[in-house]
Formats: C-alpha cells, sequence, structure tokens
C-alpha cells in the first residue's frame, strides 16, 4: 500500500505472499491459514521442526504451496549448517528433507519439490558447501516463481472452457492461497475477473475443514468477484436450476489413468454434475501427476483427527461422546466423471492413459504454447 494517509490501511489477502522465503532472516514467511477468515497472521519460520507443523496442522495448504513450501522449507534447514565435508552436509540435508516428507501424504507435490531439491545437491557433490547452499536457495526460488507461471497458464487454458455471465462451482480452496499467485481452479475466475467476464462463482463450504467457506469464499469476495457460499449438499440444488454452467476443482495428486484426488466431496460433485450434464474440469499442474500410480486406488489418502469433524467448528461438542468417526481428508474422483483435466500445457481428456503418458512425455516442454483440444 502506498500513498498519502492510507498506510494505515489493512491489505487485503491477496497482497499478502501466501509462501516466500525471506533471504535476510533465512526464514520461510506463510499466511497462517488456520486464523482466517477472522485475522491475516504472518508467520516467520527458521526451524524444521516448525516448518513440518506447518505444513501438517494446515497453516499452509494447497498442493503447490506446500510444494513450494517444502522447498523454502528444507533450504532453510540447511542454510546455517555449519560442516564443511560435503557427505555429512548431505545427510543433513536428506535427514531434513526425510523429515518434511512425512508432513502430508497425499499431495504429490510434497515429494516433487524435495525431489527437484536433494537433486540440486546430489548433482554438486564435487562442489564447495557454500555454493550448494546458494543453488538449493536458487531452486527453492525458481519453484516459487515457476508456480506463477504455471497457474496463470492453466487459468488461461481454462478461459477458454468458459464465457462471460457463466456460473461457477467450485469445492474446497484452490485459490491464491493454495498457491504462490492466481490458484488452481480460481485462476480462470481471477483472469476472467481482469476482463470483465461477470462470473458467478458459487462455493461449497466443503466439509470437514470448511476451507471452501473460510478461504474460498473470503479470498474470492476480497478481490472483488460475485461470490454465493452453499453448503456441500446443495450442488445439486443449483444445478437442477441451471445455476451452474460448469466446476472447477482443483487436486493434489493425478494418476495415471486420470483418476484424481481432491478434497473430500470432490467426487460427490463430480456424480452430480454428470447426472446434470455439468463439465467438470480439474485443474492440475503437471507437478501433480504421479505416473506411478495406474489408478486411484493406488493414492494414499490422508486420514484427519475426529475433533475436526465433531467439536472443532462448534462452540459445544455436537457429536455424542464415544460415536465413531471416519475422516478422510481426500477422496477419488474416477476419470470418467472428469470432462478435462486442465494443465499449463493445455487440457487433457479421455482416454487419459494416452493423454497424460503424452503430456508427461513431451519432447520440449518449455517450449510447446498452451493447447487445448477440446477447443480447437
Amino acid at each position: 500500500m502506498s500513498g498519502e494517509g492510507d498506510q494505515f490501511m489493512p491489505k487485503t489477502i491477496l497482497e499478502y505472499n501466501t509462501v516466500s522465503l525471506d533471504e535476510k532472516n533465512s526464514a520461510l514467511v506463510i499466511v497462517d491459514q488456520t486464523q482466517l477468515p477472522g485475522r491475516i497472521e504472518m508467520l516467520s519460520l527458521t526451524e524444521v521442526e516448525d516448518i513440518w507443523e506447518a505444513i501438517y496442522l494446515l497453516k499452509v495448504r494447497g498442493a503447490p504451496a506446500i510444494g513450494v513450501a517444502a522447498a523454502i522449507g528444507v533450504y532453510v534447514a540447511v542454510k546455517n549448517a555449519e560442516v564443511s565435508d560435503m557427505q555429512v552436509f548431505y545427510e543433513k540435508f536428506r535427514k531434513a528433507k526425510d523429515y518434511l516428507a512425512t508432513s502430508r501424504p497425499t499431495a504429490v507435490n510434497l515429494f516433487w519439490a524435495l525431489d527437484r531439491m536433494d537433486s540440486v545437491v546430489k548433482e554438486h557433490m564435487d562442489s564447495e558447501i557454500d555454493e550448494v547452499k546458494e543453488l538449493l536457495r536458487l531452486e527453492a526460488v525458481n519453484i516459487r516463481s515457476e508456480d506463477i507461471e504455471v497457474c496463470r497458464r492453466i487459468g488461461e487454458n481454462a478461459l477458454t472452457l468458459v464465457k462471460p455471465g457463466d456460473g461457477l462451482l467450485t469445492h474446497c480452496n484452490a485459490g491464491q492461497l493454495a498457491t504462490v499467485k492466481y490458484g488452481t481452479a480460481t485462476a480462470p475466475m481471477y483472469l476472467g475477473q481482469e476482463k470483465g467476464y461477470g462470473f458467478h462463482i458459487y462455493v461449497d463450504e466443503t466439509r470437514p475443514l470448511l476451507q471452501g467457506a473460510r478461504l474460498t469464499a473470503f479470498e474470492l469476495q476480497e478481490a472483488g468477484l460475485d461470490v454465493t457460499l452453499i453448503c456441500d449438499n446443495m450442488s445439486g440444488a443449483v444445478m437442477k436450476k441451471g445455476l451452474i454452467d460448469a466446476v472447477f476443482v482443483g487436486c493434489d495428486r493425478v494418476a495415471a489413468n486420470g483418476d484424481t484426488a481432491n478434497k473430500i466431496g470432490t467426487s460427490v460433485v463430480a456424480a452430480v454434475a454428470r447426472h446434470y450434464g455439468v463439465p467438470f474440469y480439474v485443474c492440475a499442474p503437471t507437478s501433480t501427476i504421479d505416473i506411478s500410480l495406474s489408478g486411484g486406488d493406488k493414492i494414499p489418502i490422508e486420514e484427519r483427527p475426529p475433533e475436526e469433524i465433531t467439536e472443532m467448528w462448534y462452540e459445544k461438542r455436537m457429536a455424542p461422546k464415544g460415536v465413531k468417526v471416519y475422516n478422510p481428508c481426500f477422496d477419488v474422483t474416477d476419470h470418467e466423471l472428469i470432462t478435462g483435466i486442465v494443465t499449463e500445457y493445455g487440457v487433457v481428456q479421455a482416454p487419459y492413459e494416452v493423454s497424460i503418458k503424452n503430456l508427461v512425455q513431451r519432447p520440449d516442454p518449455q517450449g510447446l504454447p498452451p493447447q487445448n483440444p477440446l477447443h480447437k
């Protein structure tokens, strides 16, 4: 914020960096998303244990943001390591990397980013330690910068799938708070707003963590979009009334056959959309594609504490004590229910085994312009 008299004006959430590196203090800086929307609090983390906890407790969340946080986090963990032997340095790095990898099991970006950082060290084992530290810093910064460009391109590709004035529905938070900028599923919404598309956005509250209500509705409203919050079991009602022209969701992992894992309830939205003939799109950076898994049944699904359902959001406990609780954080949407997967390189469609394989084996990934096989 700048200008005379406005130095005390509060920022909107979009003016804060979801995740960044404080190079002066060698710290990972994040928005504490557990405090939103009531309070905007920034956390500066320098200890690997605190970074692990921030990822595990969803203070930083969303597959792309988790990947960026992990990359910065593992750099911060070894930045001040005072060792002179490269092998000892690598052991310290691997210890921090392996530890951070245990924080969340489903989002493949976590492991993708940590593996990229690991490759930097392994490829420079004959270099000076200070040089390797600098290369790690540059890689973490690059991963963060790449996320902005990837999300922008996803937004541009997704925008070709809709028209001005459309009603769009999204589930959970695949917004700027889940990335560095733009988001994935919200990227076409933000870019559409810049072009004056006048979208009408419907946001599922998304149990059990209410990330749609607390985060997506919050950030889209702060950006000035037309936002309506609905309960999870209302998606069929708004589709039946003809209020929804397309569904855009994010995801944490894409299997080789096109099955996708996203926040619990996504598969229900997909099934309802299929029933009412509403196109259902998954917005997925290629970093979320895991071709080592043949199908969604192989994707590890994180389970969260029962208290997130029984008492977390209530003044008094809402469920009877002792009742059994099943609280998976994600579910898998079968590829048959997905109209298209929007990536930074274009929109892929069925047969996904073929289109995803061609995508990940593209000969010149950085040179390919965004392509959209659904709208030639």
